[in-house]
């Protein structure tokens, strides 16, 4: 994500009091992943960009509430699903990452969108010198990725008849979706297609 990150910004200093049994567990944490406390309190203030954190709550910044699971977890439980429910789930969760864009006047710009998603965890990815975007394919099955990822770019519902059972034997219907998705299949452990890139201006796409 160097689009993103290497930016020069205004700092400020902050003088915060924190109990002893906190300041201990930085120490560490600081030692276990091997940074600075400083660099370390700088990632966790850094999350307050992309969620909320109050006493025994934790919310996304369009005040949904949010529970923490494990990754491998949740793409287990997509992945038993059909490609019905896989496009259907998909394209939920970009309307949630559209929806938290928009409130915050970011509803054109993609790299805020990928960078919201990488740092809630929801994929792996890599903007490679093309400007194409790059899904780490462990972050879910096709159907999911490519409904989530139609919804975030082009800010619509994925036909929902892009699914194995209404395309086998419908080479109209399959040559519609081979069309509108064009897979461009840059590498063999990313999901990347011609749809999903990022120009240097992404709020200027639309």
């Amino acid at each position: 994500m160097s689009k993103v990150n290497g930016l020069k910004r205004a700092t400020k200093v902050i003088t915060i009091r924190i109990d002893e049994e906190l300041n201990d567990n930085l120490d560490k944490m600081n030692k276990r992943i091997g940074i600075t406390k400083t660099n370390l309190i700088k990632h966790y203030l850094g999350l307050s960009k992309y969620l909320i954190k109050q006493k025994s709550v934790l919310q996304s910044l369009n005040d949904r509430d949010l529970v923490v699971v494990k990754r491998s977890f949740l793409r287990n439980l997509i992945e038993r699903l059909d490609e019905s429910e896989q496009l259907n789930f998909g394209d939920k969760l970009g309307v949630f990452i559209n929806d938290i864009a928009r409130i915050y006047g970011k509803q054109e710009d993609l790299l805020y969108k990928v960078d919201f998603c990488d740092n809630l965890g929801y994929l792996s990815s890599i903007i490679d010198d093309d400007d194409n975007l790059l899904v780490v394919r462990k972050f879910g099955p096709k159907k999911f990725v490519e409904a989530f990822l139609w919804r975030l770019f082009e800010q619509k519902e994925l036909d929902p008849n892009y699914i194995e059972e209404e395309m086998k034997g419908n080479k109209s219907l399959r040559q519609k979706y081979k069309n509108q998705i064009k897979e461009s299949g840059i590498s063999s452990s990313h999901y990347s297609y011609e749809f999903a890139k990022i120009p240097e201006n992404s709020n200027e796409k639309k």
